[in-house]
């Protein structure tokens, strides 16, 4: 049974090269975006691309894992701030994306590194974004913002193969 479904629609003109093309959602979360394959390859101009979206999806479905499982040890965060690069590379003769790497900041009261790094551990298999780039590698570094008098911790993980 599906929990949710969410459409997003790209009607695109001419060639690859000098076409375009605008993304629309059917929730209308956001306005039309423009894309183009310069926009993908080259500079954004303005413009996104792919990976951007996937980024963008990657970033907040993994703050949500992470919310949800500090939430379990009743340790809501007061902040987390997650950054998503998507990369887009030749494999085989063909564009692929081959990796997503998160950068996880968080400021969590009363939450060692340790408990931390468990809790991002838990969203890397939890995350179903993260569980759609299986075949790239996603690599997640945590940083936990301390309370005023305490350094900061960092934590790492990683999951997925990696498709070079």
């Amino acid at each position: 049974m599906a929990i949710a479904t969410r459409a997003a629609k790209t009607t695109w003109t001419a060639d690859l090269a000098t076409g375009h093309g605008v993304i629309q959602a059917e929730s209308g979360g956001f306005d039309a975006l423009e894309v183009t394959w310069a926009s993908r390859t080259e500079a954004p101009g303005g413009k996104t691309s792919p990976e951007e979206l996937c980024a963008a999806a990657h970033s907040s479905c993994f703050a949500m894992a992470l919310a949800l499982k500090l939430g379990e040890i009743r340790k809501p965060p007061q902040g987390l701030q997650v950054k998503a690069d998507v990369t887009l590379a030749e494999v085989d003769g063909l564009p692929t994306i081959v990796s997503s790497k998160l950068e996880v900041d968080g400021r969590v009261e009363g939450l060692d590194a340790a408990g931390f790094e468990a809790a991002v551990s838990e969203a890397i298999a939890l995350c179903p974004v993260s569980r759609l780039f299986a075949g790239a590698e996603v690599t997640v570094s945590g940083h936990l913002w301390p309370d005023e008098d305490d350094p900061p911790c960092s934590v790492g993980a990683a999951s997925g193969v990696d498709p070079a």
